[in-house]
């Protein structure tokens, strides 16, 4: 359908080495768009880049830095001559009782999975502004709404990247610019295969609340992806947009 066509737009995807990240480059990909994924791992990127295919380019970049992240966009210039969509995806976390955290790791996530939302739209706004408009995904969490014993930092950053979504939003809306979160439920990646290693009962937990009664695959973001990235979402910002099998519906 031609709403959902991507063809000849350009995206950015953060942490889109492995996991949701490439998941969602993936579905875009398969809608027309091509992207440009970034991250810290330059190692890992081969293979992103060989799932990806075509014109798909790596953009090694630490995205809690100002600078990587105008440097980041500039390289996608250079490559692709505009910037359509950023998919703020970098994230990271900590699993410890809370009066056991460091400052350091405090300030750890939330760069990560914060900040650098920021820095990056901050980075993609004159561009995307010059382009006549633009999408900006921020991928927020069920713990965006739900409290974490052991991942305080994670759950507060990611309760923080709805209301950076709300905020750009309504800021951004004159400027044709349309800002939304995707809450991702419990996805079978690196990141939640520590979890399950380190929170006794957690498997058995997330099947149980889960009406879909599974955990979620990466590619079960990339049509939601594609959805928010596309003009079928010309009049959506500023939204959270759970993709969880259920899990939030829950009581």
């Amino acid at each position: 359908m031609s709403l959902f066509d991507l063809t000849g737009k350009v995206a950015i995807v953060t942490g889109g080495n492995g996991g949701i990240g490439l998941g969602m480059a993936l579905g875009l990909r398969d809608a027309g768009s091509k992207v440009a994924i970034a991250g810290r791992n330059a190692a890992k990127a081969a293979d992103a880049l060989a799932a990806l295919g075509g014109d798909a380019i790596f953009i090694e970049a630490d995205v809690t830095v100002k600078a990587a992240c105008l440097a980041m966009v500039a390289r996608t210039l250079e490559a692709f001559g505009r910037l359509d969509i950023l998919v703020n995806n970098a994230g990271t976390t900590v699993r410890k009782p809370p009066q056991d955290l460091s400052e350091a790791e405090w300030h750890s996530v939330m760069d990560t999975n914060l900040t650098s939302a920021f820095l990056c739209a901050q980075a993609a706004y004159p561009a995307m502004k010059a382009a006549g408009g633009g999408k900006i995904i921020n991928i927020g969490s069920v713990m965006s709404n739900f409290g974490a014993p052991y991942a305080l930092p994670y759950a507060a950053s990611k309760a923080g990247i709805m209301n950076l979504s709300k905020a750009l939003g309504a800021a951004w809306a004159p400027d044709n610019i349309q800002v939304n979160t995707i809450l991702p439920g419990w996805i079978s990646t690196d990141l939640t295969a520590g979890a399950k290693a380190q929170v006794p009962g957690l498997n058995e937990m997330v099947l149980a609340r889960t009406p879909a009664a599974r955990w979620g695959e990466p590619s079960d973001l990339a049509g939601i992806a594609v959805f928010l990235a596309s003009k079928a979402s010309n009049f959506v910002t500023g939204a959270a947009i759970p993709v969880d099998g259920g899990y939030m519906s829950r009581a």
